[in-house]
């Protein structure tokens, strides 16, 4: 399958954005916590809920879905080896500490991701280890007892990375004593979690810096939670306005949650305006080239990277972009640079910001020419990843003639109805073959 699109296509309208994915699919196995009912609105049906449809309701969930709310009951753990799932995902490993507490013992899969660089998950592993968890990777599966339960201790993150973040806080809610992560991830996704686990009864504190606090309880009960909206879709339309010199009004997204970005709209010369119900992004005139550097929250995200990039090939000058989340995510460029974008990758740090990746040789850094025009061409593109999905597919938006595009089972993963919102948008595009 294909996905055909004509360019280039100047963008309007309004666009409503759905719930977080990155928060949803947490949420489903944080329901696994308790064996009352959890009801989730605002949930986004894209594919990547499917995939985890499957690993909850493998162990025991009784899952309904209706519209946009999600209906999850788990009476009992039916199972505490967990393998041979149709689609592999990372989030599996998410599901070690409802496995540990209330069966005892979990085998689960152990699978990549996205074609992004590795994404180890050692910080996990090593948490949970320290909490009581005896943990042995055998071939392709994790095997965890925790014999004497979990037990609340603290845990310093040597990188506030958001799975070992929420990892720890699905272990500690209802581990004996306190539990507190320093160094901890923060972003509205795991700020939502937290509240979520509030819900049910937890027991959470926000310290200064980056410190987690968690008192464990002895149980959680059902709950019902409204799931944010996603910032990584509502960047990704503005995106899609910005390139396209058009105008998207991005219903639902929330400017708290996207400060750095909107920030970084502004400093190419390109503007928005928050509404009371969202925010509308366009472009004044010309725009310029800056240099930005991703980071974690509350700093640029990693996920705004490859759509943000590919505005800064419509921008006048020459702009830098430095990766300091993941080490290897700039595959998607050789796809723009097949259309005309003049992008060279370096593996040395271009920016200002501390950088694990120094000396490493990762290839983790750009600069970015431009403006440049964009012409399609007789091959089709590649998809890569989510975020790189959506990037080919705005750049698809500003090339002369018909780009082509596979992969398209990872923009299925992250971007609700995303056909039906084209065209809402005036956009025309088809899958074909």
């Amino acid at each position: 399958m294909l996905l055909k699109i004509e360019g280039p296509q100047r963008v309007e309208g309004e666009v409503i954005i759905s719930g977080a994915k990155n928060a949803a699919s947490k949420m489903m196995v944080a329901s696994l916590l308790t064996d009352e009912p959890v009801i989730l609105h605002n949930f986004p049906r894209i594919d990547e809920i499917d995939i985890v449809r499957e690993l909850v309701e493998r162990m025991g969930a009784n899952v309904e879905i209706r519209d946009h709310t999600l209906i999850l009951e788990t009476p009992e753990i039916v199972t505490d080896e967990v393998v041979g799932l149709s689609r592999a995902n990372r989030i599996s490993v998410l599901a070690l500490p409802a496995l540990l507490h209330r069966k005892g013992k979990a085998i689960l899969p152990i699978v990549g991701g996205d074609r992004i660089g590795p994404r180890p998950v050692n910080y996990h592993l090593d948490a949970l280890r320290a909490m009581g968890a005896e943990i042995d990777e055998s071939g392709d599966k994790f095997i965890a007892m925790a014999p004497n339960g979990l037990s609340g201790t603290r845990v310093v993150l040597p990188f506030p990375s958001v799975g070992a973040t929420e990892n720890i806080l699905l272990a500690g809610v209802l581990a004996k004593g306190r539990t507190v992560i320093e160094n901890a991830a923060l972003e509205p996704e795991i700020l939502d979690l937290i509240m979520m686990l509030q819900n049910m009864g937890a027991i959470i504190e926000l310290g200064t810096g980056r410190t987690i606090s968690i008192d464990g309880v002895t149980r959680l009960r059902g709950a019902s939670h409204e799931i944010l909206p996603d910032r990584m879709e509502a960047a990704s339309y503005a995106c899609m306005a910005l390139a396209t010199g058009g105008r998207i009004f991005c219903r639902n997204a929330r400017q708290a949650d996207m400060i750095t970005f909107l920030n970084a709209v502004r400093r190419i010369g390109a503007d928005y305006e928050v509404m009371g119900n969202g925010i509308v992004f366009f472009r004044k005139g010309p725009m310029r080239g800056i240099d930005l550097e991703t980071d974690t929250h509350p700093g640029f995200m990693t996920d705004w990277q490859q759509p943000f990039t590919l505005v800064l090939t419509q921008c006048e000058g020459t702009s830098v972009v430095h990766e300091t989340v993941y080490e290897d995510r700039f595959g998607y460029t050789r796809e723009l640079n097949r259309l005309g974008a003049r992008i060279t990758v370096f593996d040395k740090c271009l920016g200002e910001l501390p950088c694990r990746f120094r000396t490493k040789r990762h290839p983790h850094s750009a600069i970015v020419q431009g403006p440049t025009s964009l012409a399609a061409i007789p091959e089709s593109l590649d998809i890569f990843d989510i975020r790189a999905g959506i990037t080919l597919v705005i750049a698809a938006l500003c090339a002369r003639g018909t780009t082509l595009l596979t992969g398209l089972e990872h923009l299925d993963r992250g971007y609700e109805n995303l056909l039906g919102k084209l065209d809402n948008l005036g956009i025309r595009a088809e899958r074909v073959g």
